[in-house]
């Protein structure tokens, strides 16, 4: 392996002016360095472009690429930097998370050792200054399948995600009309493929920042979302074994557990309330899509040609 890896850094920043510079020093300090970083500033107001600009020349060599437009969404600025990235490799990292220096490194030789197009690691949680190991590596053997576990459980931190781009590609990219769990839709529309494997591996290399305002604090929005993205996947999921159908049940459990659990932490006992009231109903919605919905889910929003 040689100092600089065929790979892209892709950040996708809004309103992140305060964050951006924490996440661009991180990439520059990995003892294994990207060929580029890719910023696509997401139509933000504040000085986001301004504070990547400052890190031009001392980025450790690495190309340094500050792409402006107008406000879409992180799944569609994902999607320009993808299709800007001509690495073997892209690695996903948010503006205001960041990696530990042996992020790239490490992860890379996963995926040689282990034969892997995705490979992913245990992240740290760091919210109102306490930091909490997220163990997602342990998930993947809550099931026999790791598919069924990712589908399940949503066990892919998207900042300690380095994948094939060309599998990125194939894939479709990220569904922008997602607002939240758009990372999980693309792991699931990757991974679906005969013969591509993945792996997770315990090492927390990178740090997760939770903002009060974040989009994680928006439980009605991700309740939403994650409930179109498990009927999106049902009829692949309960297609995938004779037991397929519990996968969906298990997946229904935990997203209206979220949901409740969120609307708690916020006092809004009303919403909780609804969360519990709609899960028997979800539940038979969620087994009606698993025998009805087609298998292959047609998905592109890449928007070139011959990304």
């Amino acid at each position: 392996m040689s100092d600089v890896a065929d790979v892209t850094v892709v950040i996708p920043a809004f309103e992140s002016a305060e964050t951006i510079g924490r996440a661009l020093a991180s990439v520059a300090a990995q003892t294994l360095l990207p060929r580029c970083v890719i910023v696509v500033d997401d139509g933000s107001v504040d000085a986001t472009a301004a504070a990547a600009e400052a890190w031009r020349g001392k980025m450790n060599g690495i190309y340094l690429l500050i792409i402006r437009q107008q406000n879409a969404g992180a799944g569609a600025a994902r999607n320009r930097a993808v299709e800007e990235a001509n690495t073997r490799y892209v690695a996903f990292l948010d503006a205001d998370d960041e990696w530990l220096p042996e992020h790239l490194g490490a992860t890379l030789r996963y995926i040689d050792d282990n034969g892997l197009t995705l490979a992913a690691h245990n992240i740290w949680q760091i919210e109102n200054g306490h930091e909490t190991l997220l163990d997602t590596a342990s998930r993947l053997s809550d099931w026999d399948d790791p598919y069924v576990s990712l589908y399940c459980k949503g066990c892919i931190a998207t900042s300690t995600v380095v994948v094939d781009r060309e599998a990125v590609v194939s894939a479709g990219g990220f569904d922008p009309t997602l607002s939240n769990g758009q990372d999980v839709d693309l792991w699931l529309a990757i991974l679906r493929v005969p013969g591509v494997r993945f792996g997770i591996f315990s090492e927390p290399l990178a740090r997760y920042f939770i903002s009060p305002n974040g989009i994680n604090a928006q439980t009605a929005r991700r309740f939403r979302f994650y409930l179109m993205i498990a009927h999106r996947w049902a009829g692949e999921i309960a297609g995938r074994s004779a037991g397929g159908v519990f996968a969906l049940w298990f997946r229904m459990a935990a997203i209206h557990l979220g949901a409740v659990q969120g609307s708690l932490s916020s006092g809004n006992l009303i919403a909780a309330l609804v969360a519990c009231l709609r899960f028997p109903v979800n539940l038979v919605l969620i087994t009606v899509s698993g025998y009805t919905s087609p298998m292959a889910v047609d998905r592109n929003f890449l928007t070139r040609e011959n990304s």
